[in-house]
């Protein structure tokens, strides 16, 4: 197996492929959860935030492939191959075939949407902070949807089963990990 890059290479190509902020923010709101999973379970919390930090590098560039390209383009760079099946496996089914089989592919997966969702009720906050969201009032805009529209519910849903989590846990939990990284966020709040 490939030796993971380190945060500072992974930056640098985020950097290099990925233009929006808000594309970057949500990048760094993974990585967050990703990092705070992988302390929770035991896991490798480099690998696991690496991924969540490069998972969606592709998609300003390639829309309409993504993950696919950004996999091989990983691939061809020596990541993990645990890595590049994790970024392919977040794209399942609609975007892939690959299916998660591993921790790290199930808590991409899991962390992935949310914390779009978690992104969506802060902003609409009057403090437009995650420092006093909680995952109570992200349900109930969970069940509006017409609010962050963009966010898959069922996939929000399904992904915290498949990871073996609570959904509102789930929330809570991923809000908590995007409260730490909440200036890089844009979640800080106002002044």
């Amino acid at each position: 197996m490939a030796t993971a890059p380190s945060r500072a290479e992974v930056l640098e190509l985020m950097h290099e492929w990925v233009e929006s902020e808000s594309l970057r923010r949500h990048m760094y709101s993974v990585e967050a959860a990703m990092r705070a999973y992988a302390r929770k379970l035991g896991e490798d919390e480099d690998l696991f935030g690496i991924t969540g930090l490069i998972h969606d590098f592709d998609y300003e560039k390639e829309p309409d492939r993504h993950p696919v390209p950004g996999a091989e383009l990983l691939r061809s760079r020596g990541y993990p191959d645990t890595l590049v099946h994790a970024v392919l496996a977040h794209g399942y089914p609609s975007r892939t075939e690959v299916r998660p089989e591993t921790v790290l592919d199930r808590a991409l997966r899991a962390c992935d949407e949310v914390t779009g969702l978690i992104t969506a009720a802060a902003l609409v906050r009057p403090s437009r902070s995650v420092a006093d969201l909680e995952a109570k009032s992200v349900m109930k805009k969970f069940k509006d949807r017409a609010f962050a529209a963009g966010v898959d519910r069922e996939e929000v849903t399904h992904a915290a089963e498949e990871l073996g989590v609570d959904l509102k846990e789930h929330v809570q939990f991923v809000i908590e990990a995007m409260r730490d990284v909440a200036p890089d966020l844009g979640l800080a709040g106002e002044g």
